[in-house]
């Protein structure tokens, strides 16, 4: 099993989405009908969602307009209302103002070996198990001769990817006291905005601390420029951004709860969901495996499951409520010297060298 990939050789935003729009108008149609659903069992009300959706595309014109234009074009495409497109790109942020539970179970691995090696990255992607069909490895050049690749989800503009100037990002879930229902700039378009622009973690940090967000998460950005390699877990919320490095050993890792100190204070979904600190404490003692030159195993290296262990690698409890029930639908790897992403479609237990997807 694979996941689909879309090549988008237009240039430009409205070009670009339109052509996406029309070319996977199904499954960009299917996708939303399936957060419609996502959104409606954790508890929105008649037109909250369409009215949450103009003001996240209303902060987006303001913050990035041609990532505005790029959600119309593929609103347009694929028959569907902006607003309807909004929600996907907004997606984090409408279920924040909800409160809803059940959000998020990544984990990301960050090593930089050193002597002039490029960051070894490996994270698991956890969602509900009903958007299986979601994700897709996308590959577009938001100007020429700069080529982005990125695994996300149907009308979503980016979540994980890596770009041409050696820099990538990873993306988990963190939950804030801060967070509110005053809709702002989707932290999935500045996931999608650092990796247009951003040719460093400098740069990457310059652009997360220019949008005004409603809900949280951490990009872990890493970089290499040929010689060195860089790496920065980027915590965002609506409280500030604060920027978690690599420790003496060159490991960063992060799960789904705050790691800065001063941001830490107001952790929500380590509250909910404690199994984060567990996660992140086995990835603590397989530091040495995470950081192995092959990208299966690293990828081996998370393999845990519940309830004895950390259930870095999750399977979907049928017992549970869609809108709650979590499962590992991919297991990402990031090879920044060559712009590549490997993507592998469900959890570590299933990895093999043979079962990696290279864009």
């Amino acid at each position: 099993m694979t996941f689909p990939v879309a090549h988008s050789p237009e240039s430009g935003p409205v070009d670009r989405g339109r052509a996406f729009g029309t070319r996977w108008r199904t499954e960009v149609r299917a996708t939303a009908a399936r957060y419609d659903e996502l959104f409606a069992a954790s508890g929105a009300g008649p037109g909250q969602v369409r009215d949450w959706s103009l003001r996240a595309l209303d902060r987006t014109a303001a913050w990035a307009p041609d990532q505005a234009r790029e959600i119309a074009a593929i609103a347009e495409g694929a028959g569907l209302r902006p607003w309807q497109v909004a929600a996907l790109n907004a997606r984090t942020e409408i279920l924040a103002a909800l409160r809803a539970g059940g959000e998020g179970e990544c984990s990301t691995a960050v090593t930089l070996p050193g002597a002039g090696l490029p960051p070894r990255t490996v994270q698991t992607w956890d969602w509900h198990d009903r958007l299986r069909e979601a994700p897709l490895l996308w590959e577009y050049e938001p100007r020429p001769g700069h080529r982005v690749r990125t695994f996300t989800e149907f009308g979503v503009l980016a979540k994980i990817g890596v770009n041409g100037a050696g820099l990538g990002v990873h993306f988990n879930i963190l939950r804030h006291a801060s967070d509110h229902a005053d809709i702002g700039v989707p932290v999935h378009l500045v996931a999608r905005r650092i990796l247009d622009e951003a040719a460093g973690v400098g740069d990457a940090l310059e652009i997360a601390w220019s949008a005004r967000t409603s809900a949280s998460t951490v990009i872990t950005v890493v970089a290499f420029d040929g010689e060195r390699a860089t790496a920065k877990s980027i915590e965002v919320c609506p409280a500030g951004v604060a920027a978690v490095p690599v420790d003496a050993g060159g490991v960063l890792l992060h799960s789904n709860h705050f790691l800065d100190p001063a941001l830490a204070v107001g952790e929500r979904l380590g509250t909910e969901r404690p199994g984060t600190y567990t996660r992140l404490k086995h990835m603590e003692d397989r530091t040495g495996d995470l950081g192995a030159a092959d990208a299966t195993g690293r990828a081996h290296a998370m393999l845990s499951h519940g309830p004895d262990g950390a259930p870095v690698c999750a399977h979907a409890d049928p017992a549970e409520e869609f809108n709650v029930r979590m499962e590992t639908l991919a297991t990402i790897a990031l090879d920044v010297a060559a712009g590549r992403l490997l993507a592998h479609r469900g959890g570590p237990c299933q990895v093999t060298a043979s079962t990696w997807q290279v864009l």
